[in-house]
């Protein structure tokens, strides 16, 4: 009789945080178009579509949808669930909904994993760092799962046994390992130890005994299946997946068998599109095999708990050859072969000195606001979670010394803050790749930034220290020649200090949004008083404003005048008046000015009443930035287009006369014809009704078609998908229901004869979510169940879909 066959696959689901350090939020990445950032462009390939994968009939039709994380094991780095928490509530929810289920199926044993805090090189860090990275996973853990993590992953899987120890300590049974991170092993009870050359044996769990007399079991994921999955595009077909899987258990064995695989959670479905649907197919036809139990490492642990010992190669890692080294130096680990990676060692050097600065002022500062500053700093993780005025003030009143004053509050919250990003800047993915001036290393060199900006708080100066330390730190790019070149372009320019907040807000007054929201980021803005004025293609803004940080309580108030000469033409001054009614007077007097005079008059009068702080469009943050030029520009745009409309007019002939003749069409010519039926089509798309019809633009798309003519496809497509995103959020009892549907019909009809293929994703699910609702509350009726049915066939999914439950 065969043993018993387990199977489970784990996804490492993780982002480095990629949050501006001040201002607590993501910026927009241009290098994630058509996206604005990483985290969102990932989540719409994968972490999304893992909620809520597709199952396909032999018609590619879609027969069922499959939450992975329910029935995988999974760890998602905190950093990235608090991302997800504001910017993707209902992937979240998925998310901890499949722990909660799996729970439910496997004995109180759930399919989640806590991680390290911020992926931070466990080994490489003190031990302060450990334990606090450890706490404050567990701790991030439970806020989210609403119950303490069984197992932890390390980044990189590296390990050290003092590492294992920190683990131990806080309560954790368990974390999986790269196989040949295993060093010997052997039964428990028995006296010689194995080294197989082949490995260890994946299909058990271990138990380390460690130094402080505690234990910890291990699993060792199948390396070779697990690099497959990685790099050999073995997620391109579910039957492939599936089958080398099963060729993972061995007949020979005669002990319970746990066949598993660690891979990165993002192989299903960014690094290979629609690894997702390979993961569904594979899980959906595990779950019916009765020959094999599909299962999580706490539910095999507690049925087959460790009867063999291992010891672990010290400082050793899952994507390193070289033990921690590429964590710690030019160790040949690399992404590009032609860039050396000389950096790393000196970058680490770097971080470490500033370490030591920032540790010695906490502990000896820090004894005047806690009466124990580690173990605050341990518990500071509440308030990362919760920055609530409430939460922080409980915080303090159970860590801090009684009757703090509010200047010791600040100072607290400081030194916390800077701990914060000295943990930050450690994260792994700063050296995993080759270039310093990378997004990765540049985000943890400005962690270090912000450090020293809140050790300058308390009169330290790290800064000159740390950009000498470094210099050794040597580019590929001659732009920037080493790390104090990136440093003296790139990060030093981006230190927000709340005269930057407060500039921002004020030049934003020109071209206000449409919703006012004085939440400005990590920053609470208070407006005293305001006053915007217009003039031809001039503006003119004065006001006063106060400013709090969420994160310090550090608060500033300032008076300021804005200067829009026009264009991009913006000079922004700060000052501190002495009084309200100085302010008034100067105010008065400044817009009868700008009312009667030359901007001549109001650029002088500012200079010579009101010197102080100077500030430009530059200074303002990325989003608002371009939000601003964007308006700034549009008036350029319109002339652009109506100049293109006339070209393509006039010329209308003689592109169909030159592509008759199969003339190359002049790039000056195509490109303004493109650009105004481009513009055209987009906006016929926005503008179609239900009672519409297609024939404006099948015109518009005919006209171009004998010169060649290739609509934009993305911009096109996203339009498409968001028009039918809006339209299904009417769904109701009460709504107009054939409009509905026809709308979205033609919508589709339109994207099928431009030959483009929008994101229906978000759009499935806004169907299937409603019809659950509507069912749910005992709305649905047979018209209803019709509009359903009709949309669900145009949108590519099975009729029988309709009953599916989340």
């Amino acid at each position: 009789m065969s043993s018993p066959r387990y199977l489970c696959i784990h996804g490492h689901f993780y982002q480095p945080p990629r949050e501006n350090p001040w201002l607590d939020v993501v910026e927009v990445q241009d290098s994630a178009q058509p996206d604005h950032d990483w985290n969102e462009r990932i989540t719409r390939e994968c972490y999304g579509p893992n909620a809520r994968s597709r199952l396909l009939d032999d018609r590619g039709q879609i027969l069922n949808l499959s939450n992975n994380y329910a029935r995988m094991s999974f760890n998602f780095g905190p950093t990235l669930l608090s991302w997800l928490k504001t910017s993707a509530p209902d992937v979240l929810a998925g998310i901890v909904e499949a722990d909660r289920l799996s729970r439910e199926r496997r004995g109180g044993h759930g399919n989640a994993l806590a991680q390290v805090y911020n992926h931070i090189i466990l080994p490489l860090a003190n031990a302060h760092d450990k334990r606090t990275q450890v706490l404050w996973g567990i701790a991030d853990f439970r806020h989210y799962y609403g119950h303490n993590p069984e197992g932890m992953w390390l980044a990189e899987t590296a390990v050290d046994v003092a590492s294992l120890e920190a683990l131990a300590d806080a309560g954790i049974r368990f974390t999986v390992l790269a196989p040949h991170q295993a060093k010997r092993w052997r039964p428990v009870g028995k006296q010689d130890w194995a080294e197989n050359p082949g490995g260890i044996d994946p299909s058990r769990a271990y138990t380390i005994r460690l130094p402080s007399g505690k234990s910890l079991a291990i699993f060792f994921y199948d390396g070779i299946v697990s690099r497959q999955v990685a790099f050999e595009r073995l997620l391109d077909s579910g039957e492939k997946f599936l089958d080398r899987l099963l060729r993972g258990f061995d007949e020979a064995r005669n002990h319970p068998q746990l066949m598993h695989i660690a891979t990165d959670g993002e192989s299903y479905g960014h690094h290979h599109p629609h690894g997702d649907m390979a993961l569904a197919y594979v899980l959906d036809r595990l779950s019916r095999d009765p020959s094999i139990r599909l299962t999580n490492y706490g539910e095999f642990l507690e049925l087959y708990p460790p009867e063999w010992e291992v010891e672990i190669h010290e400082k050793s890692a899952w994507s390193c050859a070289h033990g921690v080294e590429r964590w710690n130096s030019d160790c040949g680990c690399r992404t590009r072969g032609d860039w050396h990676q000389k950096w790393r060692g000196p970058l680490r050097k770097a971080f470490d000195l500033l370490r030591e600065q920032i540790d010695h002022l906490f502990a000896t500062r820090g004894r005047e606001c806690f009466p124990d500053p580690w173990a605050a700093r341990d518990a500071y993780i509440e308030v990362i979670l919760d920055r609530s005025p409430r939460s922080v003030r409980h915080f303090l009143k159970e860590q801090g010394h009684p009757d703090l004053d509010d200047t010791q509050i600040r100072d607290a919250l400081r030194l916390l803050e800077m701990q914060r990003d000295g943990m930050l800047m450690y994260t792994s993915c700063g050296w995993f790749f080759d270039e310093i001036s990378g997004i990765e290393a540049t985000q943890c060199l400005h962690y270090a930034a912000r450090a020293m900006h809140m050790a300058k708080h308390f009169h330290r100066d790290f800064e000159g220290k740390f950009a000498q330390a470094l210099k050794p730190a040597l580019s590929n790019l001659p732009e920037f020649k080493n790390g104090r070149g990136v440093w003296e372009q790139v990060i030093r320019p981006a230190v927000v200090d709340l005269d930057r907040v407060l500039a921002h807000y004020a030049v934003s007054l020109i071209f206000p949004p449409r919703e006012t929201n004085t939440q400005l980021y990590s920053f609470n803005l208070d407006v005293l008083d305001q006053e915007v004025r217009g003039r031809g293609a001039s503006h003119l803004a004065v006001g006063r404003l106060r400013v709090r940080s969420d994160q310090t309580w550090d608060e500033a108030e300032t008076a300021f005048v804005v200067i829009h000469y026009g264009g991009l033409d913006f000079h922004t001054v700060l000052r501190s008046m002495d009084s309200v009614k100085e302010y008034e007077n100067f105010k008065q007097r400044l817009i009868k000015v700008y009312r009667t005079g030359s901007m001549a008059d109001v650029t002088t009068l500012v200079a010579r009443e009101f010197e102080g702080t100077v500030r430009r469009l530059d200074d303002l943050f990325v989003d608002e930035q371009r939000r601003i030029i964007g308006i700034v520009l549009q008036d350029r745009i319109e002339d652009y287009q109506r100049t293109f409309e006339r070209l393509s007019s006039v010329d209308d002939d003689v592109l169909n006369r030159l592509g008759q003749m199969h003339y190359p069409i002049p790039k000056p010519l195509r490109e303004a014809a493109s650009s105004y039926l481009d513009l055209e089509l987009s906006q016929e798309l926005a503008q179609l009704q239900p009672d519409g019809s297609l024939a404006r633009i099948q015109g518009l798309y005919e006209r171009g078609r004998t010169w060649g003519y290739q609509p934009e496809r993305e911009p096109l497509e996203q339009s498409i998908s968001q028009a039918l995103e809006r339209i299904l959020r009417g769904l109701a009892p009460d709504a107009d229901l054939a409009a509905i549907v026809a709308h979205a019909a033609l919508l589709l009809d339109a994207a099928t004869f431009l030959g483009l293929s929008p994101d229906l994703w978000q759009v499935q699910n806004q169907l299937l979510d409603a019809y659950v609702q509507l069912s749910d509350s005992n709305a649905m009726n047979p018209p209803l169940q019709n509009v359903f049915a009709s949309l669900a066939v145009k949108l590519n999914m099975s009729q029988h879909l309709l009953g599916w439950r989340p």
